[in-house]
């Protein structure tokens, strides 16, 4: 019988509403100048304005960077860390480069957990046609074989892929806080099968035609007039738009549309199998995400999320959620839960384990300042 582990890694995702200030005459002039002003200015050409092409290398070597033995990236000639604003006054120019960056740098974690780890990548769903939407993840060789227990690694939200907890701290930090790749050597070497699993893999984006465009904005049912009026304001207000878009959005350059892959529910399954489930800085809301009652308990029995915090590692944190006890990570910085967390996430598995074989049930919920863990 698999004793099944999991570690998941849920990234926050901040939504800031602001309102316009309904003021009175003078706000409302105010407002009419502004509007004016942004209607005389030609924004494409202005954000353009002086940008080299977006054009970069596809190699770590081509920006001139490389990993050194302390796993940090830094400049093959200056051995500087990386420098995002490399062209003063361009954000979206510095972003795009960024972003260009982190796609060498996944390519580069997945070599790592072939050849550092040893791990074997995986196509799904395992039964895809050819022209099927594809994802895939790694595992080890015993991980459908192990009798005993199998790790289960999940990142979170964002564009991190398999592998990755962090770009932000790969890039800044590195490769220890910012992969998973020290969980994955530390399980190995405790006898776990593992699965490094690939969520944000989980759909494919492919441009859409301009028959398809047509067709989403022609799709109201509203009578020809009206909507040629709408068209009409928007069109006046499409290039404002556009420019803070690409603005707060740089990698969003063309209309697209998601393509998912196949995926499957299996609640009962999973309750039956998973031991032990460790969080780090996980916001997931029971409530919001319709979680039944089962749901609810077992989470509560199985489950323990490290949270960013100012207190010591492990010390207890209240919720107002009914879903699972939380402790603290040992940090105030969410990127680094995980990392921070690290030696009490292994001991509460281990924990669950033997509570498992005889049994009783792990008490996460004690937990306390008074447990002491040597420093990472």
């Amino acid at each position: 019988m698999y004793i099944y582990l999991s570690i998941l890694h849920l990234l926050t995702v901040g939504v800031e509403m602001a309102q316009l200030p309904q003021g009175g005459p003078d706000e409302k002039e105010k407002t009419t100048a502004l509007k004016d002003l942004l209607s005389r200015i030609d924004l494409d050409e202005l954000m353009k304005k002086d940008e080299p092409p977006l054009e970069f290398p596809d190699t770590l070597e081509g920006f001139e960077y490389v990993f050194n033995e302390k796993g940090q990236l830094r400049h093959i000639k200056t051995g500087e860390p990386f420098v995002f604003n490399y062209r003063e006054d361009l954000h979206r120019w510095n972003q795009k480069r960024y972003e260009a960056l982190g796609e060498i740098i996944t390519k580069y974690v997945y070599e790592l957990l072939q050849k550092e780890c040893h791990l074997k990548k995986v196509t799904l769903p395992v039964d895809a046609t050819e022209s099927e939407p594809k994802s895939f993840i790694f595992i080890s060789e015993d991980a459908l074989t192990n009798p005993d227990k199998l790790l289960v690694l999940i990142h979170g939200s964002g564009v991190v892929r398999a592998g990755q907890w962090a770009r932000r701290l790969i890039i800044n930090e590195d490769l220890d806080s910012g992969t998973q790749i020290p969980y994955i050597k530390r399980a190995i070497e405790e006898g776990y099968g593992v699965i490094v699993l690939n969520p944000n893999e989980n759909y494919i984006e492919v441009e859409k035609t301009k028959a398809q465009v047509q067709l989403s904005s022609d799709s109201s049912d509203e009578p020809a007039e009206k909507r040629e009026r709408k068209d009409k304001i928007q069109k006046e207000t499409k290039k404002r738009r556009d420019f803070y878009e690409k603005y707060r959005n740089p990698q969003k350059e063309k209309e697209t549309m998601q393509v998912y892959i196949r995926m499957i529910q299996r609640e009962t399954e999973v309750k039956n199998k998973v031991t032990a489930v460790a969080l780090t800085d996980s916001v997931h809301n029971v409530w919001h995400q319709e979680a039944g009652k089962t749901i609810r308990e077992w989470m509560r029995e199985n489950c323990c999320n490290w949270v960013s915090s100012s207190e010591p590692l492990d010390t207890s944190v209240e919720s107002m959620l009914p879903d699972c006890p939380r402790v603290s990570a040992g940090t105030e910085r969410h990127e680094l839960t995980s990392w921070k967390s690290f030696p009490s996430i292994f001991k509460f598995f281990s924990e669950a384990m033997e509570a498992k074989n005889s049994s009783v049930k792990p008490t996460p919920t004690r937990r306390s300042n008074r447990i002491k863990y040597e420093e990472l």
